[in-house]
């Protein structure tokens, strides 16, 4: 049976490697066999700048392309609205594939998830 895990992350994309962290676990998890796993990512806060396309950071590593290999994993991105909306970034276009939420749909995935891990 496949466990669905959620990743929450808070913080911002850059200065502190948590959402990197998150990602590669992401990554690794959707790559498992024994137990298969899917995973879903919510964006809170400061995180969900890094749905944001064309991003070139000096940290050396990639976060579009982290957040575009999960998605083609089958893993789901989310991303909260408010936070967006808070920030004036609404009206901005997003990395395909990664959809705005609201809280319900975060509570949702809280409910139906078989465990939660947050950065």
């Amino acid at each position: 049976m496949m466990q669905q895990i959620l990743i929450i992350v808070n913080d911002a994309p850059y200065g502190s490697e948590r959402l990197f962290n998150a990602l590669r676990l992401a990554i690794q998890l959707n790559e498992q066999e024994s137990p298969p796993a899917k995973v879903k990512l919510f964006l809170l806060s400061d995180a969900i700048t890094a749905v944001l396309p064309k991003q070139n950071p000096s940290e050396g590593y990639n976060l579009q392309q982290m957040l575009e290999i999960v998605i083609a994993q089958g893993g789901e991105v989310k991303f909260c609205g408010s936070c967006m909306q808070a920030r004036g970034l609404s009206e901005l276009v997003v990395i395909e594939g990664c959809q705005v939420a609201t809280m319900d749909d975060l509570a949702q995935w809280v409910l139906t998830t078989d465990k939660s891990v947050t950065f």
